[in-house]
């Protein structure tokens, strides 16, 4: 009996372990990742010249060559996508998940039923610009309630 519990001791210290390195691993590629704002560009500077850009989704962001070692990632929909820039030898230069996501700090949404509508307060406030992934959005969100 004495051994079942030292057993089960172990067993559950290994699981509480697994689960703290699975944690970290988590954390550690949240920290990696990209972050862009829909709408917004922004320039990802790289160690070697680059010779191929590709993006997962380009529904969600689009990579643009700025000169042999800038790459301007501009947010086109919301999500998650990954970016990976080789060298002329096909070795990897980046390989990292793109995070775009919708500007929230001076906009504010009007739910109306089943309406939507995002108005941008910078200062006044007034109905803003939407693009297809932001009206796709809001009709997800209107038919799902």
């Amino acid at each position: 009996m004495a051994g079942a519990k030292h057993l089960l001791a172990r067993t559950g210290l290994a699981a509480v372990a697994c689960a703290t390195l699975i944690a970290a691993g988590a954390a550690a590629r949240a920290e990696t990742a990209i972050e862009v704002v829909m709408n917004q560009a922004k320039i990802v500077r790289i160690a070697r010249p680059a010779d191929t850009i590709v993006i997962g989704n380009p529904e969600i962001a689009d990579a643009s060559v700025q000169d042999a070692t800038t790459i301007v990632l501009t947010g086109r929909g919301f999500g998650v996508t990954n970016l990976v820039i080789l060298d002329a030898e096909g070795n990897p230069i980046v390989d990292e998940q793109v995070v775009v996501s919708r500007q929230t700090a001076n906009s504010v949404r009007v739910y109306r039923r089943a309406d939507v509508q995002t108005l941008s307060c910078t200062p006044y406030c007034e109905s803003s610009y939407k693009t297809e992934a932001e009206r796709m959005s809001e009709m997800e969100m209107s038919t799902s309630q």
